[in-house]
């Protein structure tokens, strides 16, 4: 069994690939980063995805780092987060720039002291994702840790992302496959006590379930879902 440490947020995304990674029999260690983003009610849907799969969840606190990581709307209060989703691909203020390298080598640090076979991220195929998300960066980075780690982590530890090729459609289809308790997964940039329905996220998450025929069953402040039809 190969024993792993997932990133899971909380989200839609990496719900679905614990849910994923524990149906193909791995030993999961779910494993969720605070670096003070504004949505950290995210985390609570992560410990209940802990609890569905009986795994264990652990929270690193970087909300130090995360204070220097200004000009985001995840990390920044000053940044206001914009409603709909960015028209074309480019710089966006929903960006935190560099967020999974520094996500990636908690988790490997852990991966390490657990003797873990592979570290899990739930990046998926989206052209407007940060520059940290494609396959090229998950390349290169698992090569530096192969280089910092030698002698030390299991000889097997490595990357794997098994959403990579997906569309969030796909996810959520795979998602029904799973069983996966959609109403326990959190996507709202803005962190209220309802999706906000109308964050670049929402709406995604929106045309997510649409794309693949499944219905929504998120409570939404204000749905976008006529607009999407």
């Amino acid at each position: 069994m190969r024993k792993t440490v997932a990133i899971v947020s909380g989200g839609l995304d990496s719900v679905t690939m614990a849910h994923h990674l524990r149906a193909q029999g791995h030993a999961l260690r779910l494993l969720s980063v605070d670096y003070g983003q504004r949505n950290l009610v995210e985390h609570k849907f992560a410990a209940r995805a802990a609890r569905t799969l009986g795994v264990p969840h652990d929270i690193v606190d970087l909300r130090s780092v995360g204070m220097l990581m200004h000009g985001s709307s995840l990390t920044d209060l000053t940044v206001e987060v914009p409603n709909r989703k960015p028209e074309s691909p480019g710089q966006s203020p929903n960006v935190v720039p560099n967020r999974n390298a520094v996500l990636l080598s908690v988790a490997f640090a852990v991966a390490v002291a657990e003797e873990a076979t592979a570290v899990a991220i739930g990046v998926i195929d989206d052209p407007q994702a940060a520059p940290d998300s494609n396959v090229a960066f998950l390349e290169a980075f698992l090569a530096m840790e192969k280089v910092a780690t030698h002698g030390y982590a299991h000889p097997e530890l490595t990357l794997t992302a098994p959403l990579a090729g997906l569309r969030k459609s796909d996810v959520v289809s795979l998602g029904e496959r799973l069983g996966v308790p959609w109403t326990e997964t959190w996507t709202c940039m803005r962190g209220g006590p309802l999706h906000c329905g109308e964050c670049a996220s929402c709406w995604d998450r929106q045309e997510a379930f649409q794309g693949a025929g499944v219905t929504d069953p998120t409570a939404y402040q204000t749905s976008a879902s006529k607009e999407l039809l």
